[in-house]
């Protein structure tokens, strides 16, 4: 994939680095290593190349076996690369050891999921929150980050300065993770009263993967201008907006709701994350509906909706009236053994798509292409219909 990081500073150059279980097809892997470059570049990392490995499961002291190890390490000398980006969460010790072998930055996918809520936190809410999780994700690692006292450790009967600098930062950390857990529950209190004064009023949350196009469906409903772009977590706050329908032709009955677009969900989302944006999440909690978000044009569309799913399970929000709404209909390429009622077309045809396994899932589905506001009214009568 090829992506142009536009900001002013120079792009680190990245490698990525990923671990290919035995029992998953090799296509699969592919597209979590796009996705990994999607979120490398969101960063603002360059990617220069990627290395695989198939394994039954990670090497519990190096992530890879050696001799894949060998040949980063040389690729990583030769090509001057600035950091090593792993589709996985590593542990303290891979961390170190990974770190004396490519002499590089090593980003572990958590990190780089936190670095990125990071830039795109805007409000004193996500920026605590995301705060507090960095913390969290930190503190078990902190030995990693005096590496450089190691020569200095005493031997027997003496305790290194390394140890006792170790234990002064694991202090500062667990009174800022304290003093931030604080501030979340003071602002988490206004927000909740926020939402109590809005209690009378119904609400609908959209829910999905990140980067399926949520910001722009609430444009549309809303007629708003919510940030949209191809970017990962491009939204990270709750936005709420009121949405006014007009009235039923026959019934003459107003659909006025409140609408709000929350963060996108991802594959291995930090458990660090959906713990200290559950204040966040809350509008999903609370929702008398949602919308559940699903880009019908990406390969593993399916596999992202069981990652919502689990997510939805995880935050005890599973059990609502839901929309399915496969958005991205323009883009959508069937495979070509999938399904029989497409042929040879490469082209979309929604009178098709609505005989397919997809249309079956349940009968709250509906198939738009938010970009080219096609379809929208037949989701404006469904959240009406819900609505009652």
């Amino acid at each position: 994939m090829d992506f142009q990081v536009n900001n002013n500073k120079p792009a680190e150059k990245a490698i990525l680095i990923g671990v290919e279980p035995k029992n998953v097809p090799l296509k699969t892997n592919t597209v979590f290593l796009d996705e990994l470059e999607f979120l490398a570049y969101t960063a603002g990392a360059q990617t220069q190349k990627r290395f695989t490995q198939r394994l039954e499961h990670p090497n519990p002291k190096t992530y890879i076996g050696k001799g894949k190890l060998e040949d980063i390490t040389a690729y990583v000398k030769e090509h001057d690369i600035d950091l090593a980006i792993f589709d996985d969460e590593l542990s303290p010790s891979q961390i170190r050891n990974l770190e004396e072998f490519l002499k590089c930055k090593i980003v572990d996918r958590s990190s780089l999921i936190l670095d990125i809520f990071a830039k795109n936190a805007k409000t004193a809410q996500a920026r605590t929150q995301v705060e507090l999780a960095q913390s969290e994700y930190l503190l078990p690692r902190l030995t990693r980050m005096w590496t450089h006292l190691q020569k200095q450790k005493g031997g027997i009967g003496m305790k290194g300065p390394g140890e006792k600098e170790i234990e002064t930062d694991r202090r500062v950390i667990r009174d800022k993770i304290s003093k931030l857990k604080k501030e979340l529950n003071h602002i988490d209190s206004q927000s909740t009263t926020r939402r109590k004064n809005r209690e009378s009023q119904k609400r609908v949350a959209l829910v999905g993967y990140t980067n399926v196009g949520k910001s722009t469906i609430i444009n549309l409903l809303a007629k708003s201008d919510v940030l949209a772009q191809d970017k990962l977590f491009a939204t990270l706050d709750s936005t709420v907006r009121k949405v006014v329908f007009p009235p039923d032709p026959i019934t003459y009955k107003p659909c006025i709701f409140l609408l709000s677009d929350t963060v996108g969900f991802i594959r291995k989302l930090p458990h660090q994350l959906v713990e200290s944006f559950k204040s966040t999440l809350a509008e999903v909690i609370e929702a008398d509906i949602l919308l559940h978000v699903v880009d019908v044009s990406h390969p593993q569309f399916e596999d992202q909706m069981t990652t919502v799913a689990e997510t939805l399970a995880e935050i005890g929000a599973s059990n609502k009236p839901t929309i399915t709404v496969f958005n991205k209909i323009d883009k959508y390429q069937p495979e070509p053994t999938s399904d029989d009622i497409f042929e040879d077309e490469a082209i979309y045809d929604l009178k098709k798509l609505k005989k397919t396994w997809m249309a079956k899932l349940d009968e709250n589905i509906v198939f738009i292409s938010a970009s080219k506001n096609e379809n929208i009214d037949e989701l404006k009568d469904l959240i009406r219909k819900l609505i009652g």
